[in-house]
């Protein structure tokens, strides 16, 4: 094994659903139909900063609610999409319901990827001029009693799971009026060059209570659809591919971003289709070509790995928000089919019968608030709802709610965030980043993480002052594909710098899966770069790096882990003839969870059910590699 530990040149790396409800509010209308929203304007090329040919790291969330989605209006938001771009560049949101919610360090991009489903359809029942506002589910929705709210909104999930439609809720011409006004709030408030929007909205499948969500991001605002696709129209994923294809014929750009296969039951990455049949090459490919990303982090947990299918990873239990999306709170019975490694795997393996990958995807982090604030810091965490922006509801509930939806609010992550290494902050250049997966997931921190896989880097190659440069000429970066080299192992660069306002690293990882000529997949995680002076011991481990939380005080000294950490690594154990993907995992030093500073700013006693500290942690994209005569 070759294994490098450095200091790396912080230069370098910079440049190169719970189901409580709360008082239910009414909150603005949505305007007028409008015939369409108007297309941003473009920017000549002169007026930006220079593109970055070593490109620059940019942060930022695709899968963000308001008061306009059907879940988020009926827990008590009244935000709108112009206050969710505002937030996101560092200002106030007030009258939520609790303190000012406000962002510590502004966002380089964001999407309010509202709810196709009922869209717009909740906020007019509180409007009394409105027809909704006199059904009966009206009276349920804007019930001054927290049960019956409860109660009519759990009605609306099963009959949805179910695939039960009510025509009173579908009215064509409110959700077109509804998606022109998102589309115009993200062309208002995109600056290029300085901020970006997108318009996007999420499709939201629910069968049978289990979890196959996905966001849908365009590339631009000039060529849109003036409606929609719902899950209410179909819940089939085909169904969505079909309907995105029908869009790049009337020349929109799009993709697929699906969330929350923790919660899917084995759905996610199935390898059987709706109809019961396995999985095929038409399948795949389709697959494939609609969605080159997964989320693999945000409030509703971490959906990585999960200790059932790597027994070996210590770090596999990270953030397990162990849940269906039914309204009993039911915990799901599959692992396999619900976390991406394993999806990984499992699509090397359909690889390898012919029937190429369904399953090569890059990762981003996101949130998925419902409050338009995508609180990823863990210091200054707001909730998932409305009504969680009250820290006390966080820690213990709203009175009389069910001890299974409070222990559901407890075990909410503060959500992740997207990273992206793209030339500029544009449309075009973030979108055609994430497209081809030089993107990176992180639980919340800003830190930055390259990597870089070739055949060809020399030993020293990461200690060189242009080492990004030679990296990119002389190999491929997160979510490239390894060219085959000559009977070589290949070499790794990966290197990662901490977010100022978060934790120093405690390690970076490099996890490898791969299909051997037998057809039986294996994974292994490497511990190759880490902090202090400790070495890894006989049963193959590396020490922890300690903790210096104060949970009295939600406090950390930073004494421990680096700044910094950077390492070429060669794979010891590679075959020529075998499948792999390998992928960096970096992970800070244990902090507080977001409930240890609520029970300290609340002078409350701290939770016992969920963990008091945690170590936030990124994960690059994929690097893969396929034998050249497979």
């Amino acid at each position: 094994m070759n294994v490098r530990r450095i200091r790396f040149p912080i230069t370098a790396i910079c440049t190169g659903l719970a189901l409580a409800v709360s008082a239910c509010s009414p909150s603005s209308s949505p305007p007028a139909p409008t015939a369409s929203a108007p297309a941003a304007p473009a920017v000549p090329a002169a007026t930006l900063p220079p593109p970055n040919p070593e490109n620059n790291a940019y942060f930022g969330d695709v899968h963000v609610h308001t008061g306009w989605s059907f879940d988020g209006f009926t827990n008590g938001s009244k935000t709108t999409p112009s206050d969710a771009y505002a937030w996101a560049q560092g200002k106030a949101i007030t009258g939520s319901g609790g303190p000012d919610l406000q962002l510590k360090t502004p966002l380089d991009f964001y999407m309010v990827a509202d709810h196709a489903e009922y869209m717009g359809v909740f906020n007019q029942m509180a409007n009394p001029d409105s027809p909704l506002s006199k059904t009966e589910l009206a009276k349920g929705v804007t019930s001054s009693d927290a049960n019956v709210r409860l109660q009519a909104f759990a009605g609306v999930l099963r009959d949805m799971s179910a695939g039960k439609v009510d025509p009173q809720l579908s009215d064509p011409a409110l959700a077109r009026s509804v998606w022109a006004e998102i589309i115009k709030a993200a062309d208002a408030n995109y600056v290029p060059g300085k901020f970006t929007t997108f318009a996007g909205f999420e499709w939201t499948s629910n069968p049978q209570k289990r979890n196959l969500h996905r966001v849908i991001v365009f590339r631009d605002t000039q060529h849109l659809p003036d409606l929609v696709l719902s899950a209410l129209d179909s819940d089939d994923p085909e169904v969505l591919w079909k309907w995105m294809d029908e869009q790049r014929a009337r020349s929109s750009t799009l993709f697929a971003i699906p969330h929350n296969g923790n919660a899917s039951d084995g759905l996610m990455f199935d390898t059987v289709k709706r109809d019961g049949k396995p999985i095929d090459a038409a399948y795949n490919k389709t697959r494939a070509d609609n969605e080159p990303l997964y989320e693999i982090t945000q409030i509703k947990g971490t959906s990585e790995t999960h200790p059932d299918l790597s027994p070996t990873d210590e770090f596999a239990g990270f953030e397990q928000w162990d849940y269906t999306l039914s309204a009993d709170f039911e915990r799901p019975k599959r692992r396999k089919g619900s976390f991406v490694r394993q999806a990984l795997l499992d699509g090397m393996s359909q690889d390898k019968t012919g029937a190429g990958n369904p399953f090569k995807y890059g990762f981003i982090g996101d949130t998925d608030t419902h409050n338009a604030a995508a609180s990823h810091e863990e210091y200054n965490f707001t909730g998932k709802f409305a009504f969680e922006n009250n820290a006390k509801e966080r820690l213990t509930g709203l009175p009389g709610a069910p001890a299974g939806q409070i222990q559901q609010i407890q075990e909410f992550s503060s959500g992740g965030l997207a990273g992206v290494w793209a030339p500029q902050n544009t449309r075009e250049a973030i979108w055609d980043a994430m497209q081809r997966k030089e993107t990176f997931a992180t639980s919340g921190p800003m830190m930055k993480v390259r990597f870089f896989g070739s055949f060809d880097y020399a030993a020293d190659e990461v200690n060189k002052p242009d080492f990004v440069k030679l990296a990119y000429a002389k190999g491929v970066p997160m979510g490239g594909d390894l060219k085959p080299g000559a009977g070589k192992a290949p070499t790794f660069l990966v290197m990662a710098i901490k977010d100022p306002n978060s934790g120093n690293l405690d390690r970076v990882q490099i996890v490898k899966g791969w299909v051997d000529a037998a057809g039986k997949q294996h994974e292994k995680v490497f511990d190759v770069a880490w902090s202090g002076d400790r070495k890894i011991g006989a049963n193959g481990k590396l020490a922890p790096v300690g903790n210096s939380v104060d949970l009295k005080t939600a406090t950390y000294t930073n004494e421990i882990g680096a700044t910094q950490l950077a390492a070429s690594w060669t794979d010891p154990a590679f075959k020529a003839g075998e499948r792999a993907f390998y992928y960096a995992r970096v992970l800070e030093v244990p902090t507080p969870r977001w409930n240890t500073y609520d029970a300290v700013r609340q002078n409350m006693t701290p939770l016992t059910k969920v963990p008091a500290t945690i170590q936030e942690r990124a994960w690059s994209s994929p690097i893969w590699y396929t034998p050249q005569n497979p």
